[in-house]
Parts: structure tokens; sequence; C-alpha cells
């Protein structure tokens, strides 16, 4: 990992609440894999000081670009938004632990909920890229923040939407879709990102049918390189002994049986 600035191809608002950014990377010589991030510097001058990390949304290795799909809700992002076309994305990356992908038939799952769908969306592009089957159930405030949507369509996904708008997108209403799904569908493994109780259910319902399961989390970072440790969280190892550790070192990738989600 090292700190590079890329070339910005684009940085466009997609939505009321969401920008897309499309960087050159060309230059990184690192294996990029879904479920890792990058922490990027939002603006040239010092404010803000820190770093902001972001999930990669879509990797394209025939034309070496990356994608970051990310929702502007504080200073950072709103100075990101002023990047253009032309200048020049200061990131450091790609950090983190990625997704296992390990499977080699059937069916993968996928359940995110908000910004959290844009996490998934590269696990989707590689599953679509081995030749897997993909179904996603995708949770948001409305159906407008469902950008992600149509980008895990073009990928082949299966994809099931539910919204508070349309008052869909409850636990007991996801429990039922998920059991018809795993019913009428060999799941080989299954990934979230991005809502507690939904991932709460996944893991129960997981761990009932013996399913390998993983979850991306989401904290707020200050180093994003294990020094600072403001990113920790519980979760019980191998062993089943509890620990706290580093989302942005030992994740943000977790196996989703270990995580202690409160």
């Amino acid at each position: 990992m090292k700190a590079a600035k890329l070339n910005i191809l684009s940085n466009r608002q997609v939505s009321e609440r969401y920008w897309h950014m499309i960087v050159d990377a060309s230059e990184l010589q690192e294996e990029v894999r879904p479920g890792q991030f990058f922490n990027v510097r939002c603006a040239d001058e010092y404010f803000p000081l820190l770093r902001r990390p972001f999930s990669i949304y879509r990797i394209n290795k025939d034309n070496q670009t990356l994608e970051f799909l990310y929702l502007v809700k504080g200073i950072g992002t709103q100075r990101l938004t002023e990047l253009k076309a032309g200048g020049q994305a200061d990131i450091f990356g790609p950090l983190g632990q990625g997704f296992s992908f390990n499977v080699q038939s059937g069916t993968i799952l996928m359940l995110a909920r908000g910004v959290g769908i844009a996490t998934l969306a590269a696990l989707a592009q590689e599953a679509a890229e081995r030749g897997i089957q993909s179904v996603a159930i995708l949770s948001a405030r409305t159906r407008n923040d469902l950008l992600a949507a149509e980008t895990l369509q073009g990928f082949g996904a299966q994809i099931y939407v539910v919204t508070e708008e349309e008052g869909t997108s409850g636990v007991e209403h996801v429990r039922a879709l998920l059991e018809r799904i795993m019913s009428e569908r060999e799941i080989s493994a299954a990934y979230t990102c991005g809502s507690r109780r939904l991932s709460r259910l996944l893991q129960e319902m997981t761990a009932e049918k013996h399913i390998f399961a993983e979850i991306a989390l989401e904290e707020n970072m200050g180093c994003a390189m294990g020094v600072c440790f403001a990113c920790v969280c519980d979760i019980h190892d191998a062993e089943g002994v509890a620990r706290t550790v580093r989302v942005c070192k030992e994740g943000p990738v977790f196996p989703l049986e270990q995580v202690v989600l409160s």
C-alpha cells in the first residue's frame, strides 16, 4: 500500500445524496480486492485534516480504473465533491482485508443497506467474472437511494428491493425473503454490509443453515492503518475467546459468525 495521486476521470452527482468518482488506477502496483478500501484526502488544503475511508465500488481491470460511490454527509465528503475531472485524487491504499471468495458453484447471497450496497458491488462484479450466480437484497430509505441496483443487475445479479417508504424493509419481511431465497437456491456463501440489524438476522440464519458468511464493517477511522485504535470492534476468535480488533487493519471484512453485533 502507498499514497498516490491518481487522475480523476469523472466526479459527478448521481442523486440527491450520492456522488460517483472514477479514477485512473494504471499507476497502482498492488492488486485491489473487493471489500478493501482507500483512504482519500478530501481537499488540497489542510482542512479537513483527516482522510476519509471509501470502499471500492467497481474494479475495472481492462481499462485500469477504480470507481467510488460515496454518500455526502459531512465536511469531508462535501469537499470531495469539489474535485473535478482532470484534477487528481490523493489516495492511500489499498487497505484492509477483502472478502474471501472461494466459491466454485451455487449462488452467493448479498444483503446490504444504504451505501453498504456499493461495498458489495465489486463482489458481484467478481462473481460475474467467475461465472458464479448472485442474488441480492438491497435495503434503503427510498428507491432513489438504490443507486447500485442497476450496477448489480448489470453483473447478472437477481435483485430484491426493500425500502422504508414502501414499508418492506422490516426485519421480519427480510427474514421471509431470505427464507424463500435459501429454499429456492443453493447458497454457497453470504455477504453483508451497511446494517447491524440486518447483519444480525443474516448471522442467525447462516449459522442455522451452516452457510459461510462474511461482513464488511463500516466505522469512523482516524489513521486507517491500525495506529490510532479509533475503529475497534469486538469479535469471538476461532477459539471462542472475545477480543477487540481494529476494523481498518484486521478488517473491514470479518467472518460474520465472529463479530459481536450490538
